[in-house]
């Protein structure tokens, strides 16, 4: 598959598995994976996983990639307010790829609007920030609705990686 995935992760405070799982994932299909973050360098999870960044935010456009994933943790909640996180949401949108957000990252899709009148999932702790954004939060571990897949934590990382594998194929999307 001749598919580029953007992987947004935060500097520091990603959830580890949330990125490795759906990394391998997207690898193992042939898809090329791009990560990029607010500080170049070395990212660093929770867990002490360091990720070398390839792109700063500011440098990449959504409209360049299949599909654009924020991975989340506590470090995700830089971007509910980033300015270059939300272009990237509203790239993608208009471009119409795939936009996918685990954990605590569907929060900033949730920011920039693009949840309104959508189902989605997340971290419970931000369900709240997803229903003032207009979701209709389902609780579920995995959520498609069109092009938009969230997840719900790391429990929930491969089926995740593989929902967002299987959208990039064309395959029909399980909701």
């Amino acid at each position: 598959m001749s598919k580029r995935i953007l992987m947004v992760i935060a500097p520091e405070q990603f959830r580890d598995e949330e990125y490795t799982e759906p990394r391998k994932i997207f690898e193992q299909a042939g898809i090329v994976v791009t990560v990029v973050s607010s500080r170049s360098g070395k990212a660093v999870g929770k867990f002490g996983l360091e990720v070398e960044v390839d792109s700063l935010l500011k440098e990449v456009h959504a409209t360049d990639f299949d599909a654009i994933v924020f991975i989340g943790g506590q470090g995700s909640r830089a971007y509910f307010n980033d300015p270059e996180a939300h272009r990237l949401v509203r790239e993608a949108e208009t471009g119409e790829r795939i936009i996918g957000a685990i954990c605590a990252a569907p929060g900033t899709l949730a920011k920039t609007g693009l949840l309104k009148g959508k189902r989605a999932t997340s971290f419970s702790e931000e369900s709240e920030l997803l229903k003032q954004g207009g979701a209709i939060f389902t609780g579920k571990p995995v959520e498609v609705d069109g092009r938009i897949i969230t997840g719900d934590g790391p429990q929930s990382a491969k089926a995740f990686g593989e929902t967002i594998v299987n959208a990039l194929r064309g395959s029909r999307l399980k909701t």
